[in-house]
């Protein structure tokens, strides 16, 4: 194994990007199901929270990787 493999399945190893994917989720399927509008309002929160997500990883934690 070289050094490049191991820095990269090191990275992966304190990779916790999935724990805000989840929170993302949940936080959007709740607020969907609560508006009292219908079930499919919880799968567009859902949809919507993973989106917020994906956007906050990528613009507001971008520099996290230099630290």
């Amino acid at each position: 194994m070289n050094k490049h493999e191991q820095q990269q399945e090191n990275e992966e190893a304190k990779s916790f990007d999935f724990v805000y994917y989840i929170i993302g989720l949940a936080t959007g399927v709740f607020t969907g199901a609560i508006l009292d509008v219908g079930m499919i309002w919880a799968l567009v929160g859902g949809v919507l929270g993973l989106l917020s997500t994906a956007l906050f990883l990528k613009i507001f934690v971008k520099g996290r990787q230099e630290i």
